[in-house]
């Protein structure tokens, strides 16, 4: 394998952590969720570093942690959906790893964000936000080396597409 990370980008709920956590597995390295960091880092959850400081200040605590992770080897890394609207971060990814980016229909996306109240760019009208987001991330994830849509396949055929592809 030609790159020392995976990276896994995508919107929310394509399946990031779920396949980041089997690749993990399969490969024998370590599973790296940037979000869990940031709320460690930050000693407090995303949502309540949304209200309390923004999402700017979220944001910069992103690209420092992505910047960080990246440093190291043999990780599969979860990426939080909106990490890559910043063009630091993109160059980061690519620059650390193999970028993979996961999708999913919008139905699919809705049905797996709907009962979590702890995402807040999701919160009210979850139907209503989630097809505004991903109409205004529409090409986003379009950097990535590998763009797998995880709507109707398995976990872990998913991981075993990434591992085929990292092979080449």
């Amino acid at each position: 394998m030609s790159k020392s990370n995976i990276v896994l980008v995508g919107f929310m709920g394509t399946g990031k952590s779920t396949v980041g956590k089997e690749l993990s597995n399969r490969l024998g390295w370590t599973f790296t969720d940037t979000d869990t960091l940031i709320e460690v880092q930050q000693g407090m959850p995303i949502s309540e570093i949304f209200r309390l400081h923004g999402e700017a200040a979220f944001r910069k605590a992103e690209s420092d942690v992505i910047e960080t992770v990246l440093k190291g080897e043999r990780q599969i890394i979860s990426t939080g959906g909106g990490a890559v609207l910043a063009e630091q971060n993109r160059t980061n990814m690519l620059q650390g790893g193999f970028v993979v980016a996961l999708s999913a229909s919008a139905e699919t996306i809705i049905q797996r964000v709907s009962q979590d109240q702890t995402r807040p760019l999701v919160q009210g009208n979850v139907e209503e936000r989630v097809k505004t987001l991903l109409q205004t991330r529409k090409h986003a994830y379009d950097f990535a080396e590998l763009i797998i849509d995880t709507t109707q396949h398995p976990v872990s055929a998913i991981a075993e597409l990434i591992m085929e592809h990292m092979k080449k």
